[in-house]
């Protein structure tokens, strides 16, 4: 039954104002940005230099547990196997969708022919690739179908799974059980935050280092994948961190909807950000009110009075125009739209990770089942990159191969270009194989 109370929001008013807005709207703060990045270094140089036994002084202080990070065998099955029939047959259903969409995904191998010269590009599925699924504030399962399953459309040769074990050792067997549905890994170890990720990237005594590792986290894991990127150690997905969504809403919008997005994604983490930007004052007064109801109901009811408190906002714009230019410079990992004209608005979208267009498609969709991949930019960095597909298992070889004429038909550009770049064994290597005099003699 619904009460006349509030739940406020911040007000961020825009309205009038079209001015760069980003760093007015809601995020962490460069303060947490720091403090995750000094303890985020210690813990991955603790594991270059000390392997399993960081892992595990790690693995002890943050999720209780602090044995050998192996999994056993067959864990993954005998998790299966103890799986409720609803749950098993929710795991298939999502699995089989996900695959749907990242077969779509695939690109496609291509060769033509100019020039008498033919070229093209083939994609070759990366040789070992980590993927880490959170289980600390909430076991993400989902996760493990979202990571594996294009990873096995893609043909990667070696799936190495990394998630975090309960005080008892085991992780969270919800986890494993989607693993084994998604289609199995290789090996699989009891770790997370950021040592799991140093560890996937470094290698230790028992851990193989991966050539790429993709899948979510909070905001240390996120920290680490951008770090031992940048060391050039492996490659990642993408920086997908502590969780967002905008909603882009106007009166045609049922406020009970948009209040429930709101707390579904506060519920992930007390660093959420949930972000309401509309051209109505009043809606955001309904939402407000539907808010009370909603965080009082909700079972993590701290978690989301924190994240709410924190970073809940409603931004008023002039019109949905003005809506989607705040929302392409703010990036969001989601996107929702709840307007009178969704299409024509979710049409001029140019950065957010995936787009949920409609009343009838909530976030909580696409985090489980609809079928594109719920590993999604945070941060703003929806602005140049897009989420987890097939592709980011792939690695695109480009080939050429030319025969004698049609390497006589470009000799020339490559004597021009060489002489410009004052690099004449480049020209050289071209002309020596038509028989030419040096062109620098």
């Amino acid at each position: 039954m619904g009460t006349d109370a509030t739940w406020p929001l911040r007000r961020l008013d825009l309205r009038g104002d079209r001015e760069d807005p980003r760093s007015r709207l809601p995020r962490a703060s460069e303060e947490q940005v720091a403090q995750v990045r000094r303890e985020t270094d210690e813990v991955l140089a603790a594991v270059r230099a000390e392997g399993d036994t960081a892992v595990r002084r790690y693995t002890e202080r943050f999720d209780g547990f602090g044995g050998d990070p192996r999994l056993e065998p067959g864990a993954l099955d005998a998790a299966l196997a103890s799986t409720p029939a609803d749950l098993r047959e929710a795991l298939e259903r999502a699995a089989d969708q996900i695959r749907w969409f990242h077969e779509r995904c695939r690109p496609p191998d291509w060769e033509d022919t100019r020039g008498g010269a033919r070229m093209g590009v083939r994609h070759a599925p990366i040789g070992r690739v980590g993927v880490y699924v959170p289980g600390g504030q909430a076991p993400l399962v989902s996760t493990a179908l979202m990571t594996i399953v294009p990873a096995r459309v893609a043909g990667v040769d070696e799936v190495v799974l990394a998630t975090p074990p309960r005080p008892d050792g085991t992780p969270d067997p919800g986890i494993l059980a989607a693993a084994a549905v998604a289609g199995g890994v290789d090996q699989a170890f009891r770790m997370g935050g950021a040592q799991a990720i140093g560890a996937l990237a470094y290698g230790t005594e028992s851990v193989p280092p991966c050539d790429k590792i993709v899948g979510p986290g909070a905001a240390h894991t996120a920290e680490a994948k951008q770090q031992v990127a940048m060391d050039g150690v492996c490659g990642i997905d993408l920086l997908a961190g502590v969780t967002e969504v905008a909603i882009i809403a106007d009166d045609h919008a049922d406020p009970r909807h948009v209040a429930a997005d709101l707390v579904a994604q506060a519920e992930h983490d007390p660093l959420a950000t949930a972000m309401l930007v509309t051209p109505s004052a009043d809606l955001a007064q309904r939402v407000e009110h539907a808010l009370a109801d909603e965080v009082a109901g909700t079972k993590h009811v701290e978690r989301v009075r924190t994240a709410l408190e924190g970073q809940g906002t409603a931004v008023l714009v002039d019109d949905l125009d003005h809506a989607v230019d705040v929302t392409n410079v703010w990036g969001p990992e989601h996107l929702e739209i709840q307007t009178g004209d969704d299409e024509a608005v979710a049409a001029r979208v140019r950065a957010a990770g995936t787009v949920f267009i409609g009343g009838c498609s909530p976030v909580s969709l696409g985090d489980y089942a609809a079928g594109p991949n719920h590993t999604l930019p945070t941060g703003g960095t929806a602005r140049f990159t897009g989420g987890l597909t097939t592709s980011d298992f792939l690695v695109p070889v480009n080939w050429v191969a030319y025969d004698r004429d049609a390497l006589a038909e470009l000799a020339p550009v490559v004597d021009a270009l060489g002489a410009a770049e004052d690099l004449p064994a480049h020209a050289r290597a071209a002309a020596v194989r038509l028989d030419k005099e040096d062109p620098g003699e």
